[in-house]
């Protein structure tokens, strides 16, 4: 826990969208932060922004001056895809720690460009990939850990979630140089969720991509369906599917297969725990990620966890930029392979 005695640190968030609603609400909730200001290409009066917000709130409409002010400790980039990375660079540049929506860029070698910058710079960043956060995740793993399944050799982690014109971001997701592919606007959660539970190097990946015929998702510049087979260098095996076209409730599926059990959504079974067997299924007791709406993600624990590993010059744990650079290398492996139709090993995504 922070003292309450310690200063906060003060964030700098940029773009001012609906994420960046869902960031500031969070912030305001955690010991040890202050949301100092904001930027955004849309001019807001400070009285705007404290009525909408509940705190005063600095206006900024030049990033580049906001990253001047020496009071902002950390910048929140909750802009669209395209602009994190020169937006991460300048930051990291500049001594600001950072806080990176996913994903941190639409391409390998942009990403990499930021892995370099923060390097370079000696800042602490992470990425939201929040899920891994959230309650039900955190049950599995610790399912994993304790070895209750045994050896993990198969797990598949899919997302269900129709981003069509009733969601926020569909204007601007919709463009192949903004969305990118389904995989890396929004599917990318879950490949994330698979790496967290397999614990493993992954070797080689093969992916498919389609579209659905429907008219809500007509207007996307890319396939909108995506499965990806996971090669881990010990041999063992994952599958992600990315569904950003379908026509039903959210569902994040979740299913890992292991020497004495395994898990399912929120269930699970176990041959090392003495009584149950595999006939029937046993309940975890934690709720399931069920919401697309980020206002319900899970990125309290995660901002928590970051302030308190700034505030401790530790290492952020499960979030940290080089666990979330590898599972972009995984993405833009299985999307290389989609392009290409071939398999694709992650040596020709190499990390200088």
């Amino acid at each position: 826990m922070l003292e309450d005695s310690m200063a906060a640190f003060k964030v700098g968030v940029v773009g001012l969208g609906w994420v960046a609603g869902a960031h500031i609400e969070t912030l305001k909730k955690i010991k040890g932060v202050e949301v100092a200001a904001v930027c955004s290409r849309r001019p807001h009066t400070a009285a705007e922004l404290e009525k909408k917000y509940g705190i005063p709130l600095k206006f900024h409409s030049d990033y580049e001056q906001m990253l001047k002010d020496p009071e902002i400790q950390i910048i929140d980039i909750c802009t669209p895809h395209p602009m994190h990375p020169a937006e991460a660079i300048a930051a990291a540049q500049a001594g600001k720690h950072l806080i990176i929506e996913k994903p941190i860029s639409i391409d390998y070698e942009s990403a990499s460009k930021v892995r370099d910058a923060v390097h370079k710079a000696g800042v602490q960043a992470m990425v939201c990939f929040e899920v891994r956060y959230s309650r039900q995740a955190m049950a599995i793993r610790e399912t994993i850990d304790r070895g209750l399944i045994g050896t993990v050799h198969y797990g598949e982690v899919d997302y269900y979630h129709g981003i069509g014109p009733w969601y926020g971001q569909y204007g601007w997701n919709i463009k192949k140089d903004f969305g990118a592919s389904s995989l890396l606007t929004a599917g990318c959660h879950a490949l994330d969720l698979l790496l967290h539970y397999m614990k493993g190097d992954v070797e080689e990946v093969m992916s498919y991509q389609t579209g659905s015929k429907s008219k809500y998702f007509k207007p996307y510049e890319y396939n909108t369906s995506s499965v990806t087979i996971l090669k881990f260098t010990d041999g063992r095996m994952g599958k992600v599917a990315s569904i950003t076209d379908c026509l039903q409730p959210y569902y994040f599926h979740q299913h890992l297969v292991g020497s004495e059990g395994s898990v399912l959504d929120d269930k699970f079974t176990s041959l090392k725990w003495a009584g149950m067997w595999k006939d029937k299924w046993s309940h975890l007791g934690v709720p399931v990620v069920d919401s697309g709406d980020v206002s319900d993600h899970p990125y309290q624990p995660q901002f928590a966890e970051f302030i308190q590993c700034l505030a401790k010059k530790k290492p952020m744990p499960y979030t940290d930029f080089e666990t979330a650079f590898e599972t972009h290398r995984v993405v833009f492996a299985a999307d290389r392979s989609a392009a290409e139709g071939r398999p694709v090993k992650l040596s020709e995504f190499q990390k200088k």
